[in-house]
């Protein structure tokens, strides 16, 4: 294959965060618009988020295997490929008037934003010089990081503003521009070696029947109250019979759809699983924050949006820093440096109160920013420091479904966790304030006669406080059950800290350095 053109960095930087960012702002974007679209489309809540479930599921399928067609057809047609489903998909997304419609078009677009979030970050790597990789991976990172935070916000403006479809058509211009840049400025890499034989449908069947019903197990656990449900039993077995054949098939086959045995370079083994509990306290803290801004301190969505900001632009401002502090620092000290500071600031939101304030929530979320740039970018960087560039694009597929993996399952566990532990604190508080408790008697009496002196007759002020007495315990339960979901997020991170013993900066290893040809 002959040498590709040479192009500026940064222009082929601005070409593939182009897509990256339309990709990974459609995965968040479109959640505020659910329940405009329930009353267009004449669907439920719970139907309605096959909206959702649909982008993600074809999202974590599509990943693993990029680097297997991107062999047989090129990465450059793939990536061309990928930007015209994801367009045209959103467009008949906007258009769509039917749920089964809109939730195949969801597909497709997951399918071409699965590919274009994820090969990105192989064509970054590649194009940057060593000394640069940081740099490279933090330019990567203010797409697929503050990206989602970002959504929801900029979603509910664009719903009120105008109407939900506009959700969509506004990838329609971002989509046309990232085509024509990828086709001027974006080239096969020399060292890719096109392979004409036939895919692994065996690994590729497996991998999405396990994968799938993982993930469908996942979004829909907590609304069928998990493995008391026969449906949620059946997703469980699938997934275990479905993964665990693939990984078996996968590593006896010659040519696999995914390329496991990247996992025995333990610099990317522990990256991966480092970057695999950052997606969890991400996405989980993204999900639970907002609900107790809303159901707690009263805010309204777009409130919530709002006070959410800090930890995106902390991140807009974290991410280059930590690109350039890479190269001196290596990736083991800013990787403990990060999760400290990560579990600084979920500490600090596991003491959230009925009465805090906008600076209690303020100020958590910049250190949780600063952590997380401080993690994302050597995590980026170390994963894929030691791999060798033909199997760059099936690393970071790798890498990449692992963080969305766990990103469902911290969600999924911080749904639950939020609705027991709200029933169980509840339980434990009402053990407590009984008609014998004197603080209970004394409080009821004095909001009884404060009724009273408001009008209300002797019986109906007394329902009025048991009444009151009643909502406030079941807001206090439920203060305590998140904060528990913030402490225990807190403790993940910190068992994640000996996981940064084993990364590698790369050159210094001895192993390939990434840019070898």
């Amino acid at each position: 294959m002959s040498a590709a053109p040479e192009v500026n960095k940064w222009v082929v930087a601005v070409t593939v965060m182009t897509g990256t960012t339309m990709a990974v702002l459609d995965s968040s974007i479109v959640n505020v618009a659910l329940p405009d679209m329930a009353g267009t489309l004449g669907a439920t809540i719970e139907e309605i988020a096959w909206v959702v479930t649909g982008y993600i599921l074809s999202n974590v399928i599509i990943m693993p295997i990029l680097g297997t067609l991107a062999e047989q057809i090129g990465r450059k047609r793939m990536y061309q490929i990928a930007v015209v489903l994801f367009t045209v998909a959103s467009m008949a997304c906007g258009l769509a008037r039917s749920l089964p419609a809109i939730v195949v078009f969801r597909v497709m677009q997951g399918l071409g934003g699965g590919v274009l979030m994820t090969v990105s970050q192989a064509i970054l790597r590649e194009n940057f010089p060593p000394e640069e990789q940081g740099m490279a991976m933090g330019v990567y990172g203010m797409g697929v990081v503050i990206a989602p935070a970002i959504g929801p916000t900029l979603g509910g403006w664009i719903t009120d503003t105008y109407s939900w479809p506009w959700v969509f058509y506004i990838n329609l211009p971002v989509g046309i521009l990232n085509f024509v840049l990828v086709h001027r400025f974006i080239h096969d890499p020399s060292f890719l070696e096109r392979k004409r034989g036939g895919l692994d449908w065996t690994g590729i069947s497996l991998l999405a029947l396990g994968l799938g019903a993982l993930q469908l197990m996942l979004e829909k656990g907590e609304t069928k109250d998990w493995f008391d449900s026969p449906f949620i039993v059946a997703l469980a077995v699938i997934a275990v019979v479905g993964l665990g054949s693939m990984i078996w098939y996968e590593l006896r086959t010659a040519h696999p759809a995914v390329d496991l045995r990247l996992v025995e370079n333990r610099s990317f083994a522990a990256a991966t699983a480092v970057g695999g509990i950052l997606g969890l306290g991400l996405y989980s803290s993204i999900f639970i924050l907002p609900l107790f801004l809303q159901t707690i301190l009263g805010y309204t969505a777009y409130e919530s949006g709002l006070a959410l900001m800090p930890r995106s632009l902390a991140m807009a401002v974290g991410m280059p820093i930590a690109g350039r502090l890479y190269n001196r620092l290596g990736p083991r000290l800013m990787v403990v440096t990060g999760l400290v500071v990560s579990i600084y600031s979920f500490w600090e939101l596991s003491r959230m109160a009925p009465m805090t304030g906008f600076w209690d929530i303020f100020w958590p979320q910049v250190w949780q920013g600063l952590g997380f740039s401080l993690l994302f970018v050597p995590l980026s960087t170390a994963a894929l420091a030691t791999i060798e560039k033909p199997r760059m694009t099936a690393a970071t597929g790798l890498y990449n479904v692992v963080r969305q993996v766990a990103g469902s399952i911290g969600i999924a566990i911080a749904a639950t966790e939020v609705s027991r532990g709200t029933t169980s604190s509840f339980s434990t508080i009402t053990t407590h304030v009984t008609p014998y408790d004197t603080l209970a008697r004394q409080w009821i009496a004095g909001v009884t006669a404060a009724m009273q002196a408001a009008g209300s007759s002797a019986d109906v002020a007394a329902h009025q406080a048991i009444a009151l007495l009643y909502a406030s315990i079941e807001h206090q339960a439920a203060v305590i059950a998140y904060d528990r979901v913030m402490f225990f997020i807190a403790v993940l991170f910190i068992i994640a800290l000996p996981l940064a013993l084993l990364l590698r900066k790369g050159a210094e290893t001895g192993e390939a350095p990434v840019l070898a040809e």
